[in-house]
């Protein structure tokens, strides 16, 4: 299993999600030339071949205020659009 994360930390007691930004601080869905994304994901095995991801799978614990879409395609291969504003109006 291969995990890739991010995070951000509100240490203050307000309860509030803080307005960090995350990636581009643009959501998922705006796509190419708004949110960030990687692209072309591969792993290195055990005999230093790259080998391209199988069944990737996203997870978001806070859609409303940061998110990731993934997919495959011939050109970029397996890749990930993610990113988000941090606290906004979804995401108090």
């Amino acid at each position: 299993m291969i995990q890739f994360g991010g995070e951000v930390v509100n240490s203050r007691p307000t309860g509030s999600h803080t307005s960090t930004q995350m990636g581009s601080g643009h959501f998922a869905g705006e796509g190419f030339g708004k949110a960030s994304y990687f692209r072309n994901l591969q792993v290195v095995d055990w005999d230093n071949n790259l080998i391209p991801l199988s069944n990737l799978r996203v997870l978001a614990d806070h859609p409303n205020c940061y998110d990731i879409q993934g997919g495959i395609n011939n050109v970029w291969g397996n890749y990930f659009y993610y990113g988000g504003p941090g606290k906004n109006v979804r995401c108090p």
